[in-house]
């Protein structure tokens, strides 16, 4: 296990130098675990989680190394690490919200694509049946023009070349 080797090599080091290398081995477990994790399972939601572990990971560090520091030097220190973990993980929420939208937005769109094509499919058929009956009201006309079997044969050659 990397992060059990990369802890025990912790100890070589003193106080806060010790808690940085710590908070760094963990932080790159944590961020390696959400990262696989993302990986394994892509999602926006996944994603999600791999960007808020590497801010967590990010703040970890820099709150101990605020540690080495004394009065307002460290005040200043610690409000930055934890503005960069709070921009770090609004950045995050704002990209899982987008991708959200976005797909949301695209299914709507999707949705929409269908419905007009089965309105446009549904506008062709109308239109092929209107312009069929059409055309064997003209045919039906033309056989008028004739009388007896002439006129029957006529009528029956429109109605089969139109499906009546």
């Amino acid at each position: 296990d990397t992060y059990k080797a990369e802890k025990a090599a912790c100890n070589a080091f003193a106080s806060n130098a010790k808690d940085i290398c710590v908070a760094e081995a963990k932080g790159k477990k944590d961020t390696a675990k959400a990262d696989l994790e993302f990986s394994y399972k892509p999602s926006t939601s996944t994603r999600y989680k791999s960007l808020v572990a590497k801010a967590d990971a990010t703040y970890s560090v820099a709150s101990e190394r605020c540690d080495d520091k004394a009065g307002n030097e460290k005040d200043v220190c610690v409000k930055e690490a934890k503005a960069t973990r709070i921009h770090e993980t609004a950045n995050a929420k704002a990209d899982m919200k987008s991708s959200n939208a976005n797909t949301v937005a695209n299914e709507k769109t999707e949705n929409a694509n269908v419905k007009a094509v089965n309105k446009i499919v549904s506008a062709q058929e109308a239109a092929t049946v209107d312009k069929r009956n059409a055309d064997y009201a003209v045919a039906k006309e033309k056989c008028d023009a004739f009388a007896g079997a002439a006129k029957d044969n006529c009528h029956n050659e429109a109605k089969s070349r139109f499906g009546k």
